[in-house]
């Protein structure tokens, strides 16, 4: 039994006249009379027994209703469904991000995600690249956001900005008043980095290498939000992404480092499954996100080779 025609036997058994039921799916009469005798040979019994001009159901129909209104009900649950997703009333997004970006630019785009999309669900992931990466293969996230520019054979990766690598102190540290820092005055310093083979760090060992100089991390730190800690308590200064909203913390300051070393800020989906259209709705907003928040467009350093994985 089609849907057209599930309509019409859920309509004629609720009317109980052809007359009303016409009506109703405004038909003619001899049309949803032909819709029924196609129904009943399909099926191959009677649906209704027809006397003196009105339709009395048969028992088979009888049963077969009940049955034929919950179908109906969910056709119709289902219709609803996809014109709510249509307008950008039903779905879920998930979007897997590190945690400078989930800090400084994903709070803004999800505000404007959902100012115009309210009824959509929201899962929010905050994980390191190379795990964003393995839950857009898998399907356990549609959209990923990371500081890397790593090509993946089921990845696609695209820049949509750039930010430097800054210098964080102790609020009072004798740096704490420098327009920038440079190598030379982190000689005697313990420093805050991170760990050797992650791109920030062999990014910014080929920026000192082409000025033939050298900084060595003491404490080496897989996400740069966890140097917080480490500076408020006065174990060093470090060396970190400029993208986390630095300034809402207490007790230390920033101060830009010299060489730049420009840091890449990738939309990351999966090359093999195609963004569902809130999805897409959401990586439009992640792209004016990072153009409101002012970061730089990446003419100052080319996309770097190498290394992948970024705070």
């Amino acid at each position: 039994m089609r849907a057209r025609q599930l309509e019409v036997f859920r309509t004629v058994m609720r009317c109980g006249t052809l007359t009303s039921a016409a009506r109703l799916l405004n038909v003619s009469q001899p049309a949803l009379s032909q819709i029924l005798l196609h129904t009943e040979d399909e099926l191959g019994f009677k649906l209704f027994d027809r006397s003196s001009g009105r339709l009395v159901p048969t028992p088979e129909a009888e049963w077969l209703f009940p049955e034929a209104d919950r179908l109906f009900e969910d056709l119709e649950n289902l219709r609803h469904a996809a014109r709510d997703l249509k307008r950008g009333k039903l779905g879920t997004v998930r979007l897997a991000a590190s945690a400078p970006p989930s800090l400084a630019i994903v709070p803004s785009a999800l505000q404007s995600f959902r100012a115009r999309n309210p009824e959509v669900r929201l899962l929010s992931y905050v994980v390191p690249a190379d795990v964003i990466m393995t839950m857009l293969e898998q399907g356990q996230a549609g959209l990923g956001l990371a500081m890397t520019d790593r090509a993946a054979p089921a990845i696609d990766a695209e820049v949509i900005g750039r930010c430097d690598i800054v210098c964080v102190v102790p609020a009072g540290h004798r740096l704490a008043g420098r327009a920038s820092v440079t190598s030379g005055d982190l000689a005697d310093e313990t420093l805050i980095s991170y760990r050797s083979n992650s791109l920030p760090a062999v990014l910014m060992e080929r920026a000192l290498a082409a000025r033939g100089e050298r900084l060595r991390a003491a404490i080496e730190i897989d996400v740069s939000i966890i140097a917080l800690a480490f500076v408020q308590q006065g174990l060093g200064v470090a060396l970190v992404d400029g993208l986390l909203p630095w300034e809402r913390f207490s007790g230390v300051v920033v101060i830009p480092f010299s060489p730049v070393v420009s840091l890449p800020i990738s939309l990351l989906t999966s090359a093999r499954r195609p963004l569902s259209h809130h999805h897409d709705l959401l990586r439009q907003e992640l792209r004016e996100a990072v153009a409101a928040h002012r970061i730089g467009d990446g003419a100052r350093t080319p996309p770097a080779a190498g290394p992948a994985d970024g705070p």
